[in-house]
């Protein structure tokens, strides 16, 4: 048999031949400004990545570095068996909640979350009996429960207990997780029944009574930090000193700390940035084995369980089918980076309460990944990748120091008092902002190729959450902020302003010559225009500057936009604007910059220019305000 070797076909690849490819197609373009890419923590991801390390500017490679192997990859449960499917439920109905459940169970879910009602958040009650009917026909001792109450974690807990036992189960056969986060309700809601250090003390005493083998009594949840807006650091960095504080209180409660490890779970968010998240979650493993090594525990790291949730500040009210896309690529990425279980948030979740088509959507989420793409199969298979294994270092690297900043406060709790953690993803948040507004940072069916009009998805509200007036401790609490919400709020005002006046408001486009000169600004400005609620008059393309001002003024609108290549502009531009204003324009736009000719095109009625940067959440409002939106 002749073996065929195609590569010899081929001259051998070289990184001089790549960047000689690089520089052609720059045309002189700075290499670093134009491939160089930074997340919000400032890391850099490189356009290529080789053995010797990532490649950054013209000549330099930077000195190799070992790459590392990946420990503690995944936590013993999903080495054996894949990751656990867990859906999470929030209904205020307790039989509503059991029907979803059995449904769900029926579907192929393998744990269940519960959110109860506590100050700050909505869900179940949690006295016994509503959380007896909401498990009512669930067989409890092969199904994990996991809780989600703030703080009426010790009653639900209580209430889950007397469950199991009246159901005749041994401790030794409980699953589940109480998940008592004092300092995450604290960040969540911004207040906490007791002051901070008793608050601590409870947490540890309540581990010291509740060490059953199946259940994590603890929870160190970075997911408040990022809802808030927090970077992959920041996030870990807090999920990092909330372990920390509870290994404290533990230890005060006399807990050994390999013990208490065993009984404090580990939670994260994962977003649709794939080679962040995946990194984020590899990264995780790496510096909680680092503590534990601290700790003189370094074998209890292996049994750490970490869960994960897809991002809520991710999602999006309009357009919500896109959603689907965003929870399969953050699903994807847990599942390669090792999560031992995974909840992906139905994709109305940001509308409302969930179906049972968005409960199906998000179930067969997982089972498409696992049956289909075979993601349970291979732990770790991110390991090896130059890339993956270069971004995991460089962001253990920067959380080990954001870390460093909030245990140099006194820890969490000191930081959260003093707004340390406040103030330092408040900025991040801001800067993320920005990068939306301008386009750089875009989202798919709100700032880029939004849908005008019903988008067909009708869900019934949440429940309200409890008001949180606790006294023992209050601060300034992390906000929720979705990312999508600047934009959702101008489209919310342009539906209000349909509503009062039975038409969205809508821009005139001066399109100007034939369709194949004007199309793709014209298409470019529909667009914009779309992500305010905004209506955009489409025109065939004129002529001549009269033309514009008749259709105009026949086309009852009050702004305009005008839209063509810079060419045209030179040549129709100034006439064009001055024929809009003399036939009753307010306002005049023009979608482009043509720096060179912007004098004269604001002398002759241009009123601003619309383009590739601006800040689009800015210049919208301006037009809602010249429409009568706002």
């Amino acid at each position: 048999m002749t073996v065929m070797k195609l590569a010899d076909d081929f001259p051998p690849a070289s990184l001089d031949t790549w960047r000689k490819l690089v520089d052609k197609a720059l045309k002189g373009g700075d290499f670093e400004r134009r491939l160089v890419s930074r997340t919000a923590d400032g890391i850099a991801i490189a356009p290529l990545y080789t053995r010797s390390g990532p490649v950054m500017g013209a000549g330099s490679v930077p000195a190799p570095e070992p790459v590392p192997a990946s420990p503690l990859a995944a936590g013993p449960d999903r080495q054996a068996a894949g990751w656990d499917i867990r859906q999470i439920y929030a209904e205020d109905d307790p039989a509503a909640a059991n029907a979803a459940i059995l449904e769900d169970l029926a579907g192929g879910v393998t744990s269940l979350e519960l959110r109860i009602a506590a100050p700050g958040q909505f869900g179940l009650p949690y006295a016994g009996d509503a959380i007896a009917t909401a498990l009512a026909g669930v067989s409890l001792d092969a199904c994990p429960v996991a809780l989600d109450a703030g703080e009426y974690t010790t009653d639900a807990a209580g209430a889950l207990i007397a469950l199991w036992r009246k159901a005749g189960i041994g401790e030794a056969r409980w699953r589940g997780a109480f998940n008592y986060d004092p300092l995450g309700t604290l960040a969540r809601t911004g207040a906490l029944y007791h002051p901070l250090d008793r608050a601590l003390a409870i947490a540890g005493r309540f581990l010291a009574d509740h060490r059953q083998p199946g259940v994590r009594t603890l929870l160190a949840d970075g997911r408040p930090f990022h809802e808030a807006g927090a970077s992959e650091a920041q996030e870990l960095a807090a999920m990092l000193a909330a372990c920390v504080a509870y290994l404290r209180a533990a230890e005060q409660a006399s807990v050994a700390l390999a013990d208490a490890l065993a009984h404090i779970g580990l939670a994260l968010a994962a977003d649709a940035d794939q080679l962040m998240t995946i990194a984020k979650l590899r990264a995780a493993r790496r510096l909680l084995a680092r503590i534990a090594e601290a700790c003189g525990a370094a074998a209890a790291a292996h049994g750490l369980r970490l869960s994960v949730t897809t991002s809520y500040r991710m999602m999006t009210r309009r357009d919500p089918w896109v959603n689907m896309l965003r929870t399969t690529m953050a699903c994807a990425s847990a599942a390669i980076a090792g999560a031992d279980s995974i909840a992906v948030l139905p994709f109305t979740w940001a509308l409302g309460r969930p179906d049972a088509f968005a409960r199906r959507i998000a179930r067969n989420t997982h089972h498409v990944l696992i049956e289909e793409s075979g993601l349970d199969r291979v732990v770790d298979p991110a390991a090896g990748s130059f890339a993956i294994e270069a971004l995991t270092s460089d962001l253990a690297r920067k959380a080990w120091e954001e870390f460093q900043a909030i245990e140099a406060q006194g820890g969490l709790g000191p930081a959260l008092v003093g707004g340390l953690i406040a103030e330092r993803i408040a900025a991040t948040a801001e800067a993320r902002g920005k990068l939306i507004a301008t386009g750089r940072l875009e989202l798919t069916g709100t700032s880029a190729f939004p849908k005008l009009g019903p988008d067909g998805v009708t869900v019934a509200a949440h429940p309200l959450p409890l008001p949180a007036d606790l006294n023992g401790v209050r601060i300034a609490p992390l906000v929720q902020h979705r990312l999508a919400e600047p934009f959702e709020a101008l489209r919310d005002a342009a539906d209000a302003f349909s509503a009062r006046h039975g038409a969205p408001p809508r821009v005139f486009l001066a399109s100007l010559g034939p369709l194949a000169v004007h199309s793709t600004r014209s298409t470019w400005i529909t667009n914009f225009l779309a992500a305010g609620g905004i209506e955009a008059i489409a025109t065939d393309g004129f002529g001549t500057s009269a033309e514009v001002g008749r259709a105009f003024a026949s086309s009852g609108a009050c702004v305009a936009c005008i839209c063509s290549t810079d060419e045209v502009y030179a040549e129709l531009g100034e006439a064009a604007a001055a024929a809009l204003k003399s036939a009753g324009a307010t306002r005049v736009y023009l979608a482009g910059r043509p720096k060179e000719q912007e004098p004269g095109l604001r002398a002759a009625g241009v009123d601003a220019f619309i383009f590739a940067g601006v800040d689009a959440i800015a210049t919208l409002a301006e037009l809602h305000r010249a429409l009568g939106v706002s």
